[in-house]
């Protein structure tokens, strides 16, 4: 059983670094002469490297049980709670726009509350047919793709902050300092296209695995229906935007349905389940 010594480290070294990137991105002033600002931040993002390792190794000890594998809501949310701050730390090495630092607070904030989850809701069923490689393959790219697109969500709820900002304009510095909004849309839409891609195998691995278990290409459920649903959306969404040029509001209000409907394709399906059914 993980020391709960690893826990309180964990949650905080995230509420620490979260704090000081949003003290940093708060009272940093553009300047182009001035490295100083970039040193301490860049320090700060190896130091992040601490909590996630931390995360991971905690959230291998409540996964892998004897019994075998160990998925309920709380490692679930867990789960995608750290590797979306991976993906964000990892992405930090090659999009250095400034000013997007501010995200990593509410991050951080989110991966020190889902750290402790898998205790608050634990598994007592492990899953089955985990041996199966189709399984496996299917896991870890639906964690990938929630990670993506849950980071996509959370880019779009900044760009509705910032759009706000230019409309009611108030001397606060993390907004100011954030890229264009054309520079955050751009971006916004090359993290939907990757999310993209992987919920698209998502659903490919899970018609695979479904076949290899069951003897049939897919089995109705409340997953598999809001998981393709989501998949529609985000596919409009893409389509819009080449053909249409949607974006601004109309690729916000998209984004954030489909994230929606990803939640409940997953996440809720396993609190009725886990959580109201007790099944």
């Amino acid at each position: 059983m993980t020391s709960i010594l690893t826990y309180l480290a964990a949650i905080l070294l995230y509420i620490l670094i979260g704090w000081h990137f949003w003290r940093n991105t708060w009272n940093l002033q553009p300047s182009a002469d001035d490295d100083r600002g970039f040193v301490t931040l860049s320090w700060m993002h190896y130091m992040m490297l601490a909590p996630l390792t931390l995360h991971a190794i905690t959230l291998y000890q409540s996964m892998f049980i004897d019994t075998g594998l160990s998925f309920g809501l709380g490692s679930a949310i867990s789960a995608i709670v750290w590797l979306t701050a991976l993906i964000y730390w990892f992405s930090g090495f090659f999009n250095r726009l400034q000013g997007l630092q501010t995200l990593v607070a509410p991050i951080a904030a989110a991966a020190s509350i889902a750290l402790v989850l898998p205790l608050v809701f634990p598994s007592v069923r492990p899953l089955e047919n985990t041996q199966l490689p189709a399984f496996r393959a299917h896991m870890l790219i639906a964690m990938m793709a929630y990670s993506l697109l849950t980071i996509a969500a959370l880019h779009a709820v900044l760009m509705i902050v910032v759009e706000r900002h230019l409309h009611h304009p108030a001397a606060h510095s993390v907004l100011t300092n954030l890229p264009p909004l054309l520079v955050m849309e751009k971006l916004l839409f090359r993290i939907i296209w990757a999310g993209f891609i992987l919920l698209t195998l998502t659903l490919l691995s899970g018609v695979v695995f479904s076949k290899e278990v069951f003897g049939q290409p897919l089995t109705f459920s409340h997953k598999t229906l809001f998981g393709f649903i989501s998949w529609g959306v985000f596919a409009a969404l893409l389509i819009g935007r080449q053909l249409y040029g949607w974006r601004g509001r109309i690729a916000i209000r998209w984004t954030l349905t489909g994230f929606v409907t990803l939640l409940l394709a997953y996440i809720g399906s396993k609190f009725v389940l886990e959580i109201i059914l007790n099944r």
